[in-house]
């Protein structure tokens, strides 16, 4: 069986006070993935997905829609580590964190 992959993502656009880490925590406890959502100070959400390929792709794209009444104008992707998905709160699949 294969490492999981690990990604982190930034999505800019309209997406934050609109209920994006909730939908984002969401996508990701229903498929199972690993990580963690924060808002961050510049306006943007960041988020860290761990899992099978195809299933973290999943997410990602889900984060391209995001909820209604958010706009997501893009979303930079950066290649992460099991040290980024330890960033959780222990015990939890998926965190919502403070911003950063």
């Amino acid at each position: 069986m294969s490492a999981p992959t690990v990604r982190r993502v930034v999505i800019r656009g309209l997406v934050q006070g609109v209920g994006f880490r909730a939908f984002v925590e969401h996508a990701a406890l229903r498929r199972g993935i690993e990580g963690w959502v924060r808002n961050r100070r510049d306006g943007s959400v960041e988020a860290v997905f761990a899992g099978p390929t195809e299933v973290v792709a999943a997410v990602i794209e889900a984060c391209r829609r995001g909820p209604s009444g958010s706009r997501v104008e893009g979303i930079d992707e950066f290649p992460a580590g099991p040290e980024d998905v330890a960033a959780r709160y222990r015990g939890e699949l998926f965190s919502l964190l403070p911003t950063a």
